[in-house]
């Protein structure tokens, strides 16, 4: 028996993507195996390592813990969607790029992603903020510092102009709904918390 398939549109780096997938398809998957957007990478598939992680809405998710098809009605970007219009890299890329902000790779567009929108929140972020900005990722090659380095040179690109792409703030709660709580602090696992 074949699983019923659901018809959604994902909207990805500003372009729609109709797709047909099951229910329990992951964003993760649909991205990396419908859309054939592998810069998303899926590491623990349990939401702790942060690898896959996109912004929904200008939000930093997981997307191996979300359901394609809730994922419908919102403004995906991934790793792709950050360089700039022209091609060139990001601040956020070129920070990485310059500060060797990376080693394998594997963890890195969770990175990118989620420094893309902490910085867009605070474009001016102290060195401990830095480090609080990236602690619900991991990273098994780097010890973390050339990657706090990275978020302080893109904060100084970003100041002195560099075109960054642009990635839109999450939207402001309704009457009566909840703020967006940002649940991911468990600095602990990183080996960055005090």
């Amino acid at each position: 028996m074949s699983e019923e398939q659901h018809d959604v549109v994902l909207t990805v780096n500003g372009t729609a993507h109709p797709v047909s997938v099951p229910a329990r398809r992951l964003l993760s998957d649909a991205l990396r195996h419908d859309l054939g957007l592998t810069g998303t990478h899926v590491g623990c598939e349990h939401g702790v390592c942060g690898a896959c992680t996109v912004l929904l809405d200008g939000r930093p998710v997981r997307s191996c813990l979300l359901l394609a098809v809730s994922a419908q009605d919102g403004e995906i970007i991934t790793v792709e969607g950050l360089a700039n219009a022209d091609g060139s890299l990001g601040p956020v890329q070129q920070a990485f790029l310059e500060c060797h902000g990376l080693q394998c790779g594997f963890c890195t567009p969770g990175f990118l992603t989620t420094i893309t929108a902490g910085l867009r929140d605070n474009p001016t972020p102290t060195h401990e903020e830095a480090r609080d900005m990236i602690a619900g990722n991991l990273c098994r090659c780097t010890g973390y510092q050339n990657i706090v380095r990275a978020v302080e040179r893109a904060a100084e690109l970003a100041r002195d102009g560099a075109p960054h792409a642009q990635v839109p703030h999450p939207p402001e709660p309704e009457a009566g709904q909840l703020e967006f709580e940002d649940r991911d602090d468990d600095n602990a696992s990183t080996g960055l918390g005090a």
